[in-house]
């Protein structure tokens, strides 16, 4: 269990999953920097924070709530929780009745054959169900480019590596530690490919560079 002074943010799963480095880089090194990726699930989150709670049928509709797991060490928020009113559900404070909570993450693009999204969806259930001790069996993406959902089961594989790799963000932030650059094809993507200079820390240590980038100084 962790104490509060000690969570490490949600989002960062993503980051983690997609490139170690970039997720040190952002959450320990304290580096960020935008790119046109960045910006539009910038606008796209905002957009779905921005609406109020509303009720519609059997469906209680909350947007932006905070959600946190002292099992993981993580806290954050989920763009979106459709709760159903259900008989083996959980109360609510302020509600009458039960309900099981469904969360709905919003993602730019499109549907990726790599996990990342689904691992940040999944931790998202685990916090609900430690908060509201209930059970959370699925959730769903909603991404932009298609405008349609893609349904995740919380299998029991998904949240194995939900708290491994919590557990190794944990590891690496308490230790400072910042992984050495691995260059792949993701690198095109990354918004922090200037900060981190891939292809040149590749071919250079970073002493050396430093060393040099130095003497052409003196």
């Amino acid at each position: 269990m962790y104490s509060e002074e000690n969570f490490l943010p949600l989002s960062g799963l993503q980051h983690f999953l997609f490139c170690r480095r970039q997720w040190a880089l952002i959450h320990i090194e304290q580096q960020w920097a935008e790119n046109i990726r960045t910006a539009e699930g910038r606008v796209m989150h905002e957009r779905a924070h921005r609406e109020e709670t509303e009720k519609r049928g059997n469906k209680l509709t909350v947007r932006a709530l905070r959600i946190r797991s002292a099992q993981l060490g993580l806290s954050g928020q989920c763009d979106v929780v459709e709760f159903f009113a259900s008989e083996e559900g959980t109360p609510l404070p302020g509600r009458e009745g039960q309900f099981t909570p469904y969360p709905v993450e919003y993602k730019r693009g499109k549907s990726k054959p790599t996990d990342e999204d689904r691992v940040q969806l999944c931790a998202q259930a685990m916090c609900l169900e430690e908060m509201l001790a209930c059970s959370v069996p699925e959730g769903a993406l909603f991404y932009g480019e298609n405008r349609r959902r893609e349904v995740v089961r919380f299998t029991d594989e998904l949240r194995k590596t939900v708290a491994d790799a919590a557990a190794e963000m944990h590891a690496m932030h308490t230790r400072g530690y910042t992984p050495k650059v691995k260059t792949g094809t993701f690198c095109k993507s990354c918004s922090l490919s200037e900060i981190c200079l891939p292809k040149l820390m590749k071919t250079r240590p970073v002493s050396e560079y430093l060393e040099a980038a130095i003497c052409e100084d003196c």
